[in-house]
């Protein structure tokens, strides 16, 4: 029995969700912005693409996005909406309680989505987080300063990544920036620093229960490679180390108190006096092609079994995760300052995949030997950074 899936994404990605959910049989619809309409979307999978335009601010207008998809579902039932990017969490919640689709609701996916909410959550259940608090209050700002030594972040609530947040050092320079932000404060919260190893676990869960997980290293901090114009190398740890056995422990906790039923996860951790701290999670698969080097590390396509787990779902059939292997994978990417960068220096047998994108450079390495990715991730790094590495300003916010 075939079904139909409603994709939604406002950036250029999950061509492979695409793909398999059109190869296991099921009609395929997508909602992306007019911006992207000559992107090489995998056309051949997809039965129709709607386009939405952006405001003045770069975003979408909910209730175009609602009327739209009314209209459709006068002709076409609707059995399951996904959303393919992190900005799209909320949109795809909406929808789903608007229409009472099946599937994450508004208040669960606040938990994946409000860096505020995320936290909060995380304490409530006995996870460690670093200390926080909103911006709602002018004196529990003061009280926070108080308790906890400068530096501090200023994150926003609903960007991904490093994007937006900003670093302070003392009192004045917190409250400069409290000021600035004005009548958007409340969409931001300031967090400790905490110093540490930061890691990020990569998972697939399947009614409640998490059937497949990869635990790694980000080499350098991301808020350091996006706001110090650095190199953003992660490897992949061993599975029988002690990290992967702790992190999976923890991951596992977090997903289950989140309320994490069928989806895929990007949960990131700082390991601070051998203890870790939770800093985010997302409901999607992890960007930055870290879902490929998972899949050099273990076989999996995170994209691919997503859409084979929402099918077998539907059709009230078991879901079973493929067979893995287990290898060490490594990345490495950069933006870089020829347009077109000649890479044929770069030839170890250890690639796996080589980027092709204008102005980066980039590199998934992989091998069973560990020490062998680190050496040359070590060496990838300082022949980017002498030859073609290219830095540029961390934006204040994406464009969604």
């Amino acid at each position: 029995m075939s079904h139909t899936f409603l994709c939604v994404t406002c950036y250029f990605k999950g061509a492979e969700f695409l793909t398999a959910c059109k190869e296991a049989g099921n009609q395929v619809f997508l909602v992306t912005s007019r911006k992207l309409e000559h992107d090489p979307w995998p056309r051949e999978s997809i039965d129709d693409i709607f386009y939405l335009d952006e405001d003045e601010n770069g975003l979408w207008k909910n209730e175009d996005l609602i009327l739209g998809l009314a209209h459709l579902m006068r002709s076409v039932k609707i059995d399951r909406i996904v959303a393919l990017d992190d900005f799209d969490v909320e949109r795809a919640a909406l929808l789903r309680e608007t229409f009472r689709v099946a599937g994450m609701g508004q208040t669960t996916a606040r938990y994946f989505r409000d860096k505020l909410a995320m936290r909060m959550k995380a304490r409530d259940a006995g996870i460690l987080v670093p200390n926080f608090s909103g911006l709602f209050n002018d004196a529990e700002i003061n009280e926070f300063a108080n308790q906890k030594e400068a530096p501090w972040f200023i994150k926003p609530r609903g960007e991904a990544s490093a994007t937006g947040i900003k670093k302070v050092h003392n009192r004045e320079e917190l409250w400069q920036v409290v000021n600035e932000l004005g009548d958007k404060r409340h969409e931001y919260l300031i967090e400790a620093y905490i110093a540490g190893d930061v890691f990020h676990v990569d998972a697939l869960t399947y009614q409640g229960k998490t059937l497949f997980t990869r635990c790694s290293r980000y080499l350098d901090p991301p808020y350091d490679v996006a706001h110090g114009g650095g190199v953003f190398r992660t490897t992949v740890l061993e599975s029988s180390s002690t990290e992967h056995e702790e992190l999976l422990e923890v991951n596992n906790r977090l997903l289950s108190s989140f309320g994490m039923q069928d989806n895929p996860s990007h949960t990131e951790y700082i390991r601070n006096n051998d203890q870790y701290y939770f800093l985010e999670t997302s409901s999607r698969v992890g960007g930055a092609h870290i879902a490929e080097m998972v899949e050099a590390a273990s076989g999996i396509n995170l994209w691919h079994e997503w859409a084979r787990l929402e099918s077998a779902l539907l059709r009230d059939e078991t879901y079973e995760l493929p067979d893995q292997s287990d290898q060490i994978a490594g990345t490495i990417i950069s933006l870089c300052r020829q347009e077109t960068p000649d890479t044929s220096s770069f030839n170890d047998p250890e690639i796996w995949w080589r980027m092709d994108k204008k102005y980066h450079i980039g590199f998934i390495l992989q091998s069973k030997d560990p020490q062998r990715i680190s050496n040359l991730l070590e060496n990838y790094a300082a022949r980017i950074k002498s030859d073609f590495h290219a830095a540029a300003p961390a934006p204040e916010r994406s464009s969604h």
